[in-house]
């Protein structure tokens, strides 16, 4: 009998303020008129049609944006508290599945064919999976089941930094050529100092 297929969740963090891109970044299009969490929205939905994104409480036009684009969203209220806090929030929307890949709002170029390489990674029983170029590791980064307790257990702003740092031995670093792995969105500057890469290849855009 076939083995049965890993349900691994994709958790899209869209709950920060933006204060030093000047707010409201995560509605700001890039240069094709599309806004920047749509994109990131779209790259995992490419790979995976399992996508929760949490966003900050109140935050409608986001809300109804990324409902659009097809993600299941989710509001929490706690998400002041930071990245973790609304990591774990995410998780916890989606406790029973075997894994989560989580992956940033304002990292809006992320190929799908990278991020479907660290879903494979979870599903072949990866604790931990996250994209690699040129030694540097990027995002997004997956988790095995079995770190559920330590995601939940998420608060603050620090992310899962300290999970990825407990158990440093059993990340699965996966090569790759996207630059997207490391390109996030913190000021408009960033948009006008790095202008599009070349396009994806043929059967990696979104």
């Amino acid at each position: 009998m076939a083995r049965e297929q890993k349900v691994i969740a994709a958790i899209l963090i869209a709950a920060g303020a933006g204060t030093r891109f000047g707010g409201d970044k995560l509605l700001h299009p890039l240069e094709d008129g599309v806004a920047i969490a749509a994109h990131a929205a779209r790259n995992l939905l490419a790979a995976t049609p399992d996508v929760i994104a949490v966003v900050r409480w109140g935050d409608f036009p986001l809300y109804d944006m990324l409902e659009q684009e097809g993600c299941q969203v989710s509001m929490f209220q706690g998400a002041e508290r930071g990245m973790g806090a609304s990591l774990a929030h995410g998780v916890a929307q989606a406790r029973g599945a075997d894994g989560w890949i989580v992956a940033l709002a304002d990292m809006p170029r992320i190929a799908p064919g990278t991020i479907k390489t660290v879903i494979d990674a979870l599903e072949q029983g990866a604790l931990i999976a996250a994209p690699v170029r040129k030694g540097e590791r990027g995002h997004p980064v997956g988790f095995g089941a079995t770190l559920r307790d330590e995601l939940l257990a998420l608060d603050g702003d620090q992310g899962a930094r300290a999970v990825v740092e407990r158990h440093r031995d059993s990340v699965r670093l996966i090569e790759c050529d996207d630059p997207g792995i490391f390109f996030d969105v913190d000021r408009k500057s960033d948009l006008t100092n790095h202008p599009h890469p070349n396009p994806p290849p043929e059967g990696e855009g979104s």
